[in-house]
C-alpha cells in the first residue's frame, strides 16, 4: 500500500487483523521486492548501527569547528547524580547529545529521518532497551513503526530543514520516536496516531537556523528536545489523552507552516540564532580558518611541485 496517510495504515491494520508495524513491513517487502527475513535484516542493521554508535561514544572527540563534543559524556556522568527528571530521562538526554555529537564529529550514524535529527530515535530506544532488557524483535517492531510514520510525513509534508524548517527534521524525528514508544508499550494504532500528532504539534514552526551553516548549534540540543518531547507525547497518548486535531491534518498543517517560513529560517544560516552577533562571529572565524587552510594547502602544493621539478629525472646521473 501507499504510505501516504496514517489513518489509512490504521484502517488497513484493523481490516487485516495486523499490527501497525506489520503493515509497514509488508509494504517494504512489496516496494523493494524482498522477503520478510530480508526486510527484518535490513532494519536490524540500522538498529545495530545505532547501538554501536552509542557504545563506541567516549566524548573525547571534538568537531572541526570546536563547537561540539564532550557534552554527551557530561550528561552521562550527571545521570548518576540524582537528576531532576530522573535517571531515565537523563539517559535519554545523554544519548541524544552523544548521537548528535557523533554526527558532527563525522562518526557513523543512522539518519532517522535525517542526519541532523539522528539522535532522537536512538535516544528513546537505547535507554529503554537496556533498562527493560527488551528483546531485539520488539525494538525492530518499534523501528518499523517509526519508519512508517516518517514515510507518511515525507509524503504529505517534508523531512528536510531546507524545505520546512527544523520542525520537518526534529519534529518528524520526535513524531517517529513517539509512535515507536507507544508501539513498545503495546499501545493501539489510534494511540500511536495521537502520540505522533501531539509530538508534531509541540514543535510546529520550529526554525532551522544552524550557526555557521553547521549541523551543530543549535541542532544537537534540539535532538534533546525532540527526544524528551517524544517521551511526553507517548506517555500522554498511553494515558488516553487525545489530539483534538487528527494526525494527518497535523502533518498537512506542518507542511503549510514550513512553506510559509521565511527562507532565512530554512537552513540558510541567514536568520535566527545564526544571525546573532555570536553566530555571525563564529561564521567569520570559520571562514577565516578555511581561508588560512586553503592558503597553506596552495603553498604546500607549490613547494611539492618545485621540489619535484628540482629532482633529477629518472636515470639521470647526479
Amino acid at each position: 500500500m501507499n504510505l501516504d496517510s496514517m489513518q489509512e495504515i490504521v484502517t488497513a491494520a484493523r481490516r487485516e487483523g495486523k499490527r501497525f508495524w506489520e503493515i509497514i513491513l509488508e509494504t517494504d517487502m512489496e516496494n523493494r521486492g524482498v522477503s520478510r527475513g530480508e526486510s527484518l535484516d535490513r532494519m536490524a542493521q540500522n538498529w545495530h548501527t545505532m547501538k554501536e554508535a552509542s557504545e563506541v561514544y567516549t566524548g573525547e572527540r571534538r568537531s572541526m569547528s570546536g563547537m561540539a563534543g564532550g557534552q554527551g559524556k557530561q550528561m552521562h556522568e550527571y545521570a548518576a547524580k540524582d537528576p531532576i527528571g530522573g535517571e531515565f530521562m537523563a539517559q535519554v538526554i545523554a544519548e541524544a547529545l552523544s548521537m548528535g555529537e557523533s554526527n558532527a564529529c563525522m562518526r557513523r550514524v543512522v539518519a532517522a529521518p535525517t542526519a541532523g535529527a539522528c539522535g532522537v530515535l536512538p535516544a528513546v530506544l537505547i535507554p529503554l532497551y537496556w533498562r527493560e532488557n527488551l528483546p531485539e524483535e520488539k525494538i525492530l517492531e518499534a523501528m518499523f513503526t517509526a519508519s512508517g510514520i516518517g514515510a507518511v510525513i515525507a509524503y504529505r509534508a517534508c523531512i528536510s530543514g531546507a524545505a520546512g524548517g527544523c520542525q520537518a527534521e526534529i519534529g518528524s524525528a520526535s513524531a517517529m520516536a513517539a509512535g515507536a514508544l507507544v508501539c513498545l508499550r503495546g499501545g493501539t494504532p489510534e494511540q500511536m496516531c495521537h502520540a505522533v500528532a501531539m509530538a508534531l504539534k509541540n514543535l510546529l514552526g520550529l526554525a532551522c537556523d544552524p550557526v555557521a551553516g553547521l549541523v551543530e548549534v543549535p541542532c544537537i540540543k534540539r535532538n534533546v528536545i525532540g527526544a524528551v518531547n517524544a517521551v511526553a507525547a507517548a506517555d500522554m497518548a498511553l494515558a488516553g489523552i487525545e489530539s483534538r486535531i487528527p494526525v494527518d491534518e497535523v502533518i498537512d498543517a506542518m507542511d503549510e507552516v514550513g512553506r510559509r517560513l521565511p527562507i532565512e529560517l530554512r537552513e540558510t544560516a541567514l536568520g535566527g540564532l545564526a544571525a546573532t552577533p555570536t553566530g555571525r562571529a563564529v561564521k567569520e572565524r570559520m571562514a577565516s580558518g578555511k581561508k588560512k587552510q586553503r592558503t597553506l594547502t596552495i603553498k604546500d602544493a607549490r613547494w611539492k611541485l618545485e621540489k619535484k621539478e628540482a629532482e633529477p629525472a629518472e636515470g639521470q646521473n647526479t
